[in-house]
Formats: C-alpha cells, structure tokens, sequence
C-alpha cells in the first residue's frame, strides 16, 4: 500500500479500497499504521504528500501542478495544509540557487 501511493500520491482512493489490494482489512492496516509508524493512515498520506511536494516544488514545479500531483482537489486546499505544515505558503518555498 505504501509503495502504490509512494508511485502516485495522487491515487485517492480509500483506506479501505486500498486494503483490498493489499489482502489485508482496513482495520488491520489502520491498527500497523498506528503500532509501526507512530500515525494514522490520513496522518502518513499527509506526510507523503508534503514531501512530494517538497521535491516538486525544489525543481521549480508550479504550486497548481504540485498540488494536482500531490493529490489535492484544489491549489487552494494544498496551499492551506502546507501552510499549516511549513509555517509559510509553497510560493516562498523556492529553489536554493533563487
């Protein structure tokens, strides 16, 4: 399940959509996210997501394509929660040689 959404963070399915795939129960990867990784499920994709995010907007990726890429519905929803994360917008996260 990781490695899927590590290919494409953008997948949205479900917890539970994706739990088939892997032959598990929702609730038995819910409960080795928790027990392995020290978060929730939500709380890891988020994690994913913003890292992603980080690398695309190091290679000058547009803050609408990055949101898009990283699985958010909006630009508006990826500039909140990276806001939320950083402390700054994604705009003023700009490569080093800037």
């Amino acid at each position: 399940m990781c490695d899927t959404l590590r290919a494409d963070p953008a997948d949205r399915r479900t917890p539970a959509a994706l739990s088939r795939e892997a032959g598990a129960s929702a609730r038995t990867l819910s409960r080795l996210f928790t027990a392995e990784l020290g978060m929730t499920f939500p709380q890891w994709r988020t994690q994913l997501r913003l890292y992603q995010a980080l690398v695309l907007l190091a290679e000058d990726t547009p803050v609408t394509t990055v949101a898009h890429r990283c699985g958010w519905a909006s630009a508006g929803a990826f500039i909140d929660v990276f806001r939320r994360a950083y402390g700054h917008t994604p705009g003023r996260h700009l490569p080093r040689g800037r």
